[in-house]
């Protein structure tokens, strides 16, 4: 399986080096900066009014910096920050139960919102809105509603779909913002700063070579980086140069154009088995042995921006470029690209 699975399970020195490389304030924050300058007027007039921020929603590709930017609201507000996520709210008492144990002000990061059961949206509408929940106590005719009052407090949402949200809960979030995949200068400063938080030794071509091949996100960049800090230590003195960090993402399979196994077995797939398409992610996803939400949530989006492949209503279809780059020739009569859904 590959290691962008959606939502992997990353070891306790990943967790720890992962902690240690994110910003604490927005001033620290790389890139994004239009939703900086708009989030930073959002908590300075939470500030200057001593209330509760409005509720926030991010949406954007894994990796950007939604959880950072989270742990970042909290602080900047001096509030502080209850963590979960959206597949853990099943019921509409998981969901209450959060609520009522929140203090005031405090800060409630759902990461994957879109994943959150239909009941437990419902009863988000009301608490939201009005601070409040209705408990339901007993069943059948005798059920009697309960309101519970809540404190102020302010919803943090994360989505990398934001289509899936129902517009009654996404209209309730005073503040949304997009995040975009970052510009390689924007990704060399953050291999920068991470390399000095973890002690690492880096000249700027290699940090180039590192921003350049990170697929425009962040949580990639500061991988690469510690997976070429491991191969200049077991191979070498340590000190990352060009040449080691080339030598380290060759070994990780990540190549020029920044592709890596999973994108290059997506490419191979598409036009050796089936001919450059049209083909349908199902298929796709079975014939690479991964499943389709991996293909569709985490390698498309590079391939589609890069112009790798297009999405067209009878399926995924191979680019020229795509030909290009795995070296393959364009046939005589290739299949004709139908315009994108």
């Amino acid at each position: 399986m590959s290691d962008r699975m959606v939502n992997p399970e990353l070891s306790t020195e990943e967790r720890v080096a992962d902690a240690a490389l994110r910003p604490t304030s927005l001033s620290e924050f790389v890139g994004q900066t239009r939703v900086k300058d708009q989030l930073q007027l959002v908590l300075s007039a939470a500030k200057q009014r001593n209330a509760s921020a409005d509720h926030i929603l991010l949406s954007g590709p894994p990796g950007l910096g939604k959880t950072t930017l989270a742990m970042i609201v909290a602080a900047e507000v001096g509030a502080p920050l209850r963590i979960t996520s959206g597949p853990t709210i099943q019921h509409a008492g998981d969901l209450a139960s959060i609520l009522s144990s929140l203090v005031p002000g405090e800060v409630l990061f759902l990461d994957e919102i879109h994943r959150m059961s239909r009941a437990a949206e419902e009863m988000m509408y009301l608490a939201m809105e009005d601070f409040r929940v209705d408990v339901m106590v007993g069943k059948g005719p005798g059920a009697t509603s309960i309101p519970l009052e809540l404190p102020p407090f302010t919803l943090v949402g994360a989505t990398t779909r934001a289509g899936m949200l129902p517009a009654p809960l996404r209209d309730r979030f005073g503040f949304t913002a997009h995040l975009d995949y970052y510009e390689p200068i924007e990704l060399e400063s953050i291999v920068m700063r991470s390399a000095k938080q973890l002690g690492i030794s880096i000249d700027a071509d290699s940090a180039r070579e590192l921003s350049r091949r990170s697929r425009g996100t962040p949580r990639i960049a500061n991988r690469l980086l510690r997976r070429s800090r491991d191969y200049a230590q077991v191979h070498h003195d340590g000190d990352l140069n060009l040449a080691r960090t080339q030598a380290a993402l060759e070994l990780y399979e990540v190549d020029d154009l920044g592709l890596d196994r999973l994108d290059r077995a997506v490419l191979i797939a598409l036009i050796d088995k089936f001919g450059g398409g049209p083909v349908g992610l199902s298929t796709l996803a079975l014939a690479v042995g991964e499943e389709p939400e991996t293909v569709d949530t985490v390698c498309e989006p590079f391939l589609v921006r890069e112009g790798f492949i297009t999405r067209t209503p009878r399926g995924r279809v191979a680019t020229p470029a795509a030909w290009t780059a795995l070296g393959r020739k364009l046939p005589k009569l290739p299949n004709q690209l139908p315009l994108e859904d």
